[in-house]
């Protein structure tokens, strides 16, 4: 998982795209308090992809197809973990009752704080690797444990009992209802939040919560800090749009859960094979001469990064698209299945 020096311009070159877009996205496309139509959620999450896919098409221009493979296979691994953390930002909505038309302002300045709160996560995590290179074990087993986790059953996200709304209402003044597209008014001549501020502030702090499990999701991938963090930027800017995608088919996409934790689970388990191929060797005799200890010394030595990264992307696009076909294929039984 080799890591190179990117020059600033590769650095500048991100940032312009990236707040470009969101200029177009807020200042030209939804300048007006709206709640988008289903073609131009459709036209939008085009827009997005086909940047992300431009974006990768520009890595591998400038730095080969390993880095490209690594970008896309982040890429998928966050943009499927988001659409699933998508179900709670709906739950959020509802609980809130906020109106369709400010949902999408709450939504896209939750993903400008969400820029800048995982470059500091993803930074941070990449130090704490370079330093301390056994950290990636404790991921390993942290996403192993995530993935079966999830095979489970559900864990509800339950806002009524949410710490951070205690915590928030106890230190900022928060109205009870929505001034339009406003997060603060004056009442009674003091600042005073709106319940659009709340409900902001908690889809940060869930958004935080999603980070956890994907960070570290991307670092079993690679721990190059440019390509963890743009593949993780591009994945969560389309989040809004695909939340009014995806927030009348919430249900439809009941398996994907269960592709994810695989998932999860499959990196976890890659992560720890340097650890298991260390013990190995150790036990059968680093100069014994067998044919199993030499290729492990080469695994070890990264003989087969492109290999590694070319099943690794498989896996990745095979396990969500066949938790989307068997979605398709074994649709959910709902309430009103049942009674009849």
């Amino acid at each position: 998982m080799n890591s190179i020096e990117y020059p600033i311009w590769v650095w500048a070159t991100f940032f312009a795209i990236v707040f470009l877009a969101l200029f177009v996205d807020l200042g030209i496309a939804n300048r007006r308090t709206h709640a988008p139509t289903r073609r131009e959620t459709i036209a939008w999450s085009l827009v997005w992809i086909s940047l992300a896919l431009a974006f990768g098409a520009f890595i591998y221009f400038q730095f080969g197809a390993f880095k490209a493979k690594e970008f896309l296979t982040g890429y998928l691994i966050e943009l499927s973990l988001s659409i699933d953390n998508l179900f709670v930002f709906l739950l959020i909505f509802s609980y809130f009752k906020v109106p369709k038309k400010y949902q999408h302002r709450a939504l896209f300045w939750g993903i400008f704080m969400a820029l800048v709160m995982r470059m500091v996560m993803i930074f941070a995590g990449a130090q704490l690797v370079e330093s301390f290179s056994w950290i990636l074990y404790f991921f390993g087993v942290f996403l192993i444990y995530t993935g079966i986790k999830m095979f489970g059953d559900d864990e509800a996200f339950e806002p009524e009992d949410s710490a951070i709304i205690r915590f928030t209402t106890r230190f900022i003044r928060i109205s009870k209802q929505y001034e339009g597209e406003k997060f603060f008014i004056k009442v009674d001549g003091k600042r005073t939040g709106t319940l659009l501020l709340l409900v902001l502030i908690v889809i940060n702090v869930a958004d935080v919560v999603f980070a956890v499990d994907s960070i570290p999701a991307i670092f079993g991938i690679t721990t190059d800090r440019f390509i963890v963090y743009t593949s993780n930027i591009f994945a969560i800017l389309g989040l809004r749009t695909f939340f009014f995608l995806l927030s009348d088919l919430a249900d439809k996409f009941h398996f994907l859960k269960y592709g994810l934790a695989f998932v999860l689970s499959f990196i976890g388990f890659k992560m720890l094979l340097p650890l298991f191929a260390d013990g190995l060797i150790m036990v059968m005799g680093n100069d014994s001469g067998s044919v199993f200890v030499v290729f492990l010394q080469r695994y070890l030595h990264h003989e087969f990064e492109q290999a590694v990264i070319n099943l690794s992307l498989a896996v990745v696009v095979g396990a969500i698209v066949l938790s989307v076909i068997l979605s398709l294929i074994f649709p959910q039984k709902t309430a009103a299945d049942d009674t009849e």
